[in-house]
C-alpha cells in the first residue's frame, strides 16, 4: 500500500472514505488469515443513505490488490455506479443484493467457503454447539439449499427466507455468508463461526465420545457472544488489533 491508493478523491465523503479504507482492511485480513478462495468469494459493506449502494471487490483481483480506490459502487442490481476498468463478480450480486436490499440491520456481508466452513456445510447436521466457539452460534445459523451458483434473481427471496432474524446463512454444500451492522462486528462474526468450523472437524476426526453441552449453556453462550459484538467494543478493538498485527508482519502503511 502507497499514499497513491490512500488518497481520497474530491467527490468521496469523508464517511464513504473511511467505509472504503475498512473494507479494504477487511479483504487484506482475510487474506492474512488464509481464508481466501484465489479471487473468487466477496465482501460487501452498504453505502449511508436510502438507495442500498454497496461496495464491492473487483472481480480478477486478489484480496491484497484490493484498495479503497478501486473497490466498486454498485447498486441492487450489480449495476456499476461509478467508472471502474473492473467489473464485479456476479456470482456475488444476488446474494449481497438479497441481504443489502432486505436487511437494513446487516451493514456487511462476507461470503467464504474455506476447507473446514465446506465441510461442516456438506454435512447433514450442519453447525454443532458442543465446543467454546459452536456453543456461541446457538440459535444463530439459518440454513439454505443449495441451488448452483447464486446468479439468479429469483433466489434472493428464497435465501432471505432461509435466513429469517438471523446472521449466519449457511449455504449448504457451498459455503456461508456473514452479515452483521458493522464491518468489524462481520469479521470477528466469521472469526467465530471458522473456529467451530475448524474445532469441529479436528473433533470429528478423534475417537472417543463427545462431551455434549447443555443446551442452556450454549444458549447463555450465544446470548453472550451477541452482546459482546453488538453493544461493546470488543469487534472494534479485535477489528484493530488485527490490522495492526498484519500491517507489521506484510510491512503495511494504513
Amino acid at each position: 500500500m502507497n499514499n497513491t491508493e490512500f488518497t481520497q478523491p474530491s467527490h468521496c465523503s469523508d464517511e464513504e472514505w473511511s467505509l472504503r479504507v475498512r473494507l479494504a482492511q477487511c479483504y487484506h485480513l482475510v487474506d492474512w488469515f488464509g481464508w481466501t478462495e484465489a479471487i473468487f468469494n466477496h465482501i460487501s459493506a452498504r453505502l449511508p443513505g436510502p438507495a442500498h449502494h454497496y461496495l464491492v471487490n473487483p472481480f480478477g483481483l486478489n484480496y491484497t490488490e484490493v484498495t479503497p480506490q478501486n473497490l466498486l459502487k454498485v447498486d441492487l442490481h450489480g449495476k456499476k455506479l461509478e467508472p471502474s476498468e473492473y467489473d464485479g463478480n456476479p456470482a456475488g450480486f444476488a446474494l449481497h443484493s438479497a441481504v443489502h436490499g432486505a436487511r437494513d440491520d446487516i451493514q456487511c456481508l462476507i461470503h467464504t467457503h474455506t476447507t473446514p466452513i465446506s465441510a461442516i456445510v456438506q454435512k447433514k447436521a450442519g453447525f454443532g454447539h458442543h465446543d467454546f466457539y459452536g456453543a456461541q452460534l446457538h440459535g444463530r445459523v439459518g440454513y439454505h439449499t443449495f441451488e448452483g451458483i447464486t446468479l439468479f434473481d429469483d433466489e434472493k427471496q428464497r435465501m432471505i427466507q432461509s435466513l429469517g432474524d438471523k446472521h449466519i446463512l449457511v449455504l449448504r454444500n457451498h459455503g456461508i455468508a456473514v452479515g452483521e451492522s458493522s464491518i468489524e462486528k462481520t469479521l470477528f462474526l466469521l472469526w467465530t463461526v471458522q473456529r467451530a468450523a475448524e474445532n469441529q472437524c479436528a473433533a470429528g476426526a478423534l475417537g472417543g465420545e463427545d462431551n455434549p453441552l447443555p443446551e442452556d449453556i450454549s444458549v447463555k453462550c450465544a446470548d453472550l457472544t451477541a452482546m459482546l459484538i453488538r453493544e461493546s467494543g470488543f469487534a472494534d478493538k479485535f477489528f484493530k488489533a488485527m490490522v495492526r498485527k498484519m500491517s507489521a508482519e506484510r510491512g503495511l502503511i494504513w
